[in-house]
Formats: C-alpha cells, structure tokens, sequence
C-alpha cells in the first residue's frame, strides 16, 4: 500500500521528523546560550565603552579605555586641559575632585572640549547614564 501526502502548492511540504528535531533542539540550545551570554555580562559592571582622553596641565596625554559609568572619576593631580570624549556615553567634567562645585562642563559622545588660557583645569568626571 502505497502512502500519499497531499499538500498545497502554497505550503512547504511537511518536514521530516528527524529535521523538526533538530530544528526544535537547535531554538533550544540557542535560547539557552543566549540566556547564558546574558546572565554572565549582567555581573560585570557596566562601563562607557570606549576611550576617554585628556591633556594634563603639564601636557602628558593619558587615555581610559571604558570606565565604569558608576561613580565619580579623578583626572590626573594637576587637572586636565583638553578633554575628548570617545566613549558611548556623555560626560560630566569638573574643577573639583569629587565632582561637585560650580563651572561644570557637558562634553556629548565623540566631542572634544579644550580649556580657555585662564580657566581651572579639570580634576574629575562622572558619565551620564
């Protein structure tokens, strides 16, 4: 006796059992490594991807790769007098220390900012998130 499927020209024909569990086996596994990949990055810290760069006041070029986007951050001890911001994320600069006190300045994704010739240098920085 001899079998027919019949199906629409419109419609795939009917996979075989075989390939719809490899098909099944393979959303599965790729759920769960997707799972996994997630799980694993949510415990590091998350970070600016990218490079912030600065000029010190004695003209020294120091570059942070992906700093955490947590925090207050210290630029060197004598202050920074050119900013670029290579990161994914805005940026606070500061006067002081620890990221507070007035004459603040904004620096945008992918910007530069220089000091006027009597402005205070920058001390520290904090991300925008």
């Amino acid at each position: 006796m001899t079998s027919v499927s019949t199906y629409s020209v419109d419609e795939d024909p009917p996979m075989p059992v075989i390939a719809h569990r490899r098909r099944r086996l393979g959303i599965a596994a790729g759920t769960a490594l997707l799972t996994l990949t997630v799980a694993g990055c949510s415990g590091l810290g998350r970070t600016a991807v990218g490079p912030i760069t600065y000029t010190t006041e004695r003209g020294a070029v120091i570059m942070v790769n992906s700093p955490s986007v947590k925090g207050c951050h210290r630029l060197a001890p004598s202050g920074a007098k050119a900013v670029n911001n290579g990161t994914l994320v805005d940026i606070i600069l500061y006067r002081t220390r620890d990221c507070t006190g007035p004459g603040t300045t904004y620096l945008a994704t992918s910007f530069s900012d220089v000091n006027g010739l009597f402005a205070l240098p920058w001390r520290s920085y904090s991300t925008v998130h």
